[in-house]
């Protein structure tokens, strides 16, 4: 009986550290957030804005805390509530070395609409941020 209940416990541990191991792969493993040059987050922005893809929004955005999954999935079904397509994403003002995107598109009855975006970069990773670009 004593050896069974060793067993068991043994196997609990082994189990855990399983767990654990296999989780810490998977964090390691995570991209990093963003693009790795300008034109990149360009291009990617623009595909997932226009293909209302949350998931690759998310990557690119520089959100405080961990809610940026959540804001992105709302953001993105604004747009396609409001049937958003030919969006078009350009970076300024030196294409390089952006501090802005501007985002431009259709509407679903075929209105334009635009608006800036702010580019932060850090540790060469480019992202786009919803706070007022600094002057």
């Amino acid at each position: 009986m004593h050896i069974r209940r060793d067993v068991k416990v043994g196997l609990s541990v082994a189990a855990a550290v399983a767990w654990i191991g296999a989780v810490t792969l998977l964090i390691v493993h995570e991209p990093d957030p963003g693009a790795g040059s300008p034109a990149e987050l360009r291009d990617r922005l623009s595909a997932a804005l226009s293909g209302h893809d949350a998931d690759a929004f998310a990557g690119l955005l520089d959100y405080p805390g961990s809610g940026g999954g959540d804001f992105a999935k709302d953001y993105v079904t604004v747009l396609a509530d409001h049937g958003v397509h030919d969006v078009h994403v350009e970076l300024g003002p030196d294409a390089a070395a952006p501090a802005r995107a501007t985002v431009t598109g259709a509407l679903g009855d075929g209105k334009p609409f635009s608006y800036p975006l702010t580019v932060t970069s850090e540790d060469g990773r480019w992202t786009v941020a919803f706070t007022p670009p600094l002057p």
